[in-house]
Parts: structure tokens; sequence; C-alpha cells
């Protein structure tokens, strides 16, 4: 999960407290079920409430519904958004899953907001992106 997230540019503090979590975990001599029905993951260095949580959803079901939508890619035609100028591959993630841009009049919502020209990765004019995106919703 840390990957992912940090694939999309969440908060580093949430990045590094999943690994350590993980590193946590594999450090543990005892199996991690034995632990969780003890009621003893948030007694691992590392493991809070949600993290506790997200562990035993694994346990009961085998998979982390939070885990599943992170690996959901993006749509197609938002994935073509990194094709746009001044937009990156990690960008358009960020912008999909962190901010809910989910079309492209939301996008250049964002744009004309010159909100986006704040955001690390972003590395172009918004005037040139925001005619690429006006001549996309022309077409």
């Amino acid at each position: 999960m840390a990957d992912l997230l940090a694939a999309q540019r969440a908060n580093p503090y949430r990045v590094r407290a999943y690994r350590r979590a993980a590193d946590a975990l594999l450090a543990i001599e005892e199996d991690v079920a034995a632990v969780a029905q003890h009621h003893g993951l948030e007694d691992i260095d590392g493991v809070g409430k949600d993290l506790a949580g997200k562990i035993r959803e694994f346990l009961e079901t085998g998979t982390i519904r939070a885990y599943e939508e992170l690996k959901t890619p993006l749509p197609p035609e938002v994935q073509n958004w990194s094709k746009l100028p001044g937009l990156s591959d990690s960008l358009v993630t960020y912008l999909y899953f962190r901010l809910g841009i989910r079309t492209l009049p939301d996008l250049e919502q964002l744009i004309r907001s010159h909100l986006l020209r704040t955001m690390p990765g972003f590395s172009g004019s918004e005037e040139r992106l925001l005619d690429a995106v006006r001549e996309r919703l022309d077409s």
C-alpha cells in the first residue's frame, strides 16, 4: 500500500507509516493472526488503530478494500490526460484520486482557478494546457 500511496503522492508521513508497520510486522516472531486474535496488533510498534483494522480485514477476508481501491486503474480517458502539456502520470493520478478531478470540465475549472500551478509536478503553461483541454472538449 505504501508504494501505491507514494505513486499517488499521498502524504509522505502516511506512506512512511505503512512502511514502518510492514517492517514491524515482518520483525515479530509470533504469527500475525495469533497476535490479532489476542487483540495485540496495536501493541506492535508502528501499528495504530487504522492499520490494525486493515490487518484484521485482510485476515478475515483475504483483501483490504482500501488497497483494492488504490490498485484501481484510472479510466482510459483520464490516463490520456498525461499526454496534455505539463501533466505527468503521477500528477494525473493525484488529481483523480486525491482531488476528485474526474472530467475534463473539472480539469478546466482547476486550471482556471490557478491552483494547478501550485502543485508539485506541474511543469507547463496554464494557457497551453487550457487550450489543449478546450480542444479536447470541442472534439
